[in-house]
C-alpha cells in the first residue's frame, strides 16, 4: 500500500522576534547586538516539558503558567529546545569576558584573514570609573572629575590612533596580518556570531546583568 506523503514541516514563527530580526540594537559607541536567526518558541518549551513530565503537567492549564512553573523550580532542560543566533560587535576586552561562557557556538571575525575593524571603544570624559575599595575585580560608583577624564580621553585617542597607524604601516610593508595585528589595543572592536539555547542565555543574562558585572557588558546584556 502506498504510504501518504508527509506534510511539509512549517517553521515555527515568533512575531516579536520576526519584528526585530536583523535590526541592530546599538551598544556603547560603535557596538551592536542583533538577532539573525532563531529556533523554537514558548510552544517548544511547553511541548518538551509535557514529554518529560507526562501527566504531572496537566495540572497547569496555561502554557504561560507552565513556563513560569519550570523557571521557578529550575527545570531548565525544556528551555534548551529554543535557540537564538546573535550577531554582535563588541570591544575585544569585553569579548574576553563574554567568550568565557562556553555554552554557545561561536564564530568570530578573524584578523588573520581580514583587516582589523577600524573602530575602537572610546571612553567618555565623565565615565572613567574609580577602582572599588572592597572589590579588587571591579569598579566603584564614583568616577574621575570630568576635567581629568578629558585628559585621559585625549591620551586614549592618541594611543588608539598611533596603534592603528603602526598596524596599517606594517600591512603596507607586506607584514602578515597575523603578525601586524599584535599591538592593536583591546579597545578594538571585533564581531562574532553567537548561537546559544534559551537555558544558557538566561544564565548568561543573570550573570552579566548583575550589578557586580562590568558596566560595559551589563550594557550588552541589557
Amino acid at each position: 500500500m502506498r504510504q501518504p506523503s508527509a506534510a511539509p514541516a512549517l517553521r515555527i514563527s515568533v512575531p516579536d522576534l520576526d519584528a526585530i530580526l536583523g535590526h541592530p540594537f546599538r551598544v556603547l559607541d560603535d557596538g551592536f547586538v542583533r538577532v539573525v536567526d532563531y529556533m523554537g518558541s514558548d510552544a517548544a518549551v511547553v511541548q518538551a516539558a509535557r514529554v518529560s513530565y507526562g501527566a504531572g503537567t496537566k495540572q497547569v492549564s496555561q502554557d504561560r503558567g507552565l513556563i513560569r512553573y519550570l523557571m521557578r523550580h529550575r527545570h531548565s532542560t525544556p528551555f534548551e529546545m529554543c535557540e537564538l543566533k546573535l550577531h554582535v560587535r563588541v570591544p575585544m576586552d569585553i569579548w574576553r569576558q563574554w567568550i568565557r561562557h562556553r555554552t554557545a557556538s561561536v564564530n568570530e571575525y578573524s584578523t588573520r584573514y581580514s583587516l582589523a575593524i577600524d573602530a575602537a571603544h572610546a571612553t567618555a570624559a565623565d565615565a572613567w570609573r574609580i577602582q572599588a575599595a572592597a572589590n579588587r575585580q571591579g569598579s566603584g560608583a564614583d568616577t574621575l572629575d570630568p576635567a581629568r577624564g578629558a585628559a585621559l580621553c585625549a591620551a586614549e585617542q592618541a594611543l588608539q590612533r598611533q596603534a592603528r597607524e603602526v598596524y596599517e604601516e606594517r600591512l603596507a610593508l607586506g607584514v602578515a596580518r597575523e603578525q601586524a595585528r599584535k599591538d592593536l589595543p583591546l579597545s578594538t572592536y571585533t564581531e562574532a556570531y553567537w548561537k546559544i539555547d534559551l537555558h544558557n542565555l538566561l544564565h548568561f543574562l543573570a550573570l552579566r546583568m548583575d550589578t557586580h558585572a562590568q558596566q560595559e557588558i551589563q550594557d550588552y546584556a541589557a
